[in-house]
């Protein structure tokens, strides 16, 4: 049976998004069911953010991936939280930081791993790439799986 019993922004008419400061409090959890080793991949395609220096806006794509413990993030919460960046003045690699910090702070995973695809400015490319590994967990069965995830993941179905 799935928790859902502190879930408030999921099936809410009342939604409100707000986009004036990275806020990690919009997250929100529900108990891993599982007692397996998975993974939980997300892509948020429309990230954005702006340069702390010029103002001008940096688009993106942010990657996560996590291996949950006890905790998993919802999916919509998640997305609010991304939005929340959406004016806020931080350079890339900040940004990646900030989201892999707030999210092992929340949810205490056996791997995290945030990857930013940002669009090009002034012809250059950005991808930070930064991973949370919890020294509690056999990292021998954390890098089977992501070493099987990494070879299907963009397979045709």
């Amino acid at each position: 049976m799935s928790d859902i019993k502190n879930l408030q922004s999921l099936g809410s008419k009342k939604t409100e998004y707000k986009f004036d400061k990275p806020n990690p409090k919009l997250l929100e959890t529900f108990q891993n069911q599982h007692s397996n080793l998975y993974l939980i991949p997300f892509k948020a395609f429309e990230f954005s953010s702006l340069c702390p220096k010029t103002g001008q806006p940096d688009y993106g794509t942010i990657i996560i991936n996590y291996i949950p413990d006890k905790l998993c993030v919802e999916s919509k919460s998640l997305k609010l939280y991304l939005f929340s960046f959406r004016n806020s003045g931080e350079f890339m690699e900040d940004v990646t930081n900030r989201i892999m910090k707030d999210l092992v702070k929340l949810l205490k995973p056996k791997y995290l791993e945030v990857y930013s695809k940002f669009n090009s400015r002034g012809g250059i490319f950005l991808t930070p790439f930064v991973t949370y590994i919890n020294e509690n967990f056999d990292t021998s069965e954390i890098d089977q799986l992501l070493t099987r995830y990494n070879q299907i993941k963009d397979e045709k179905i």
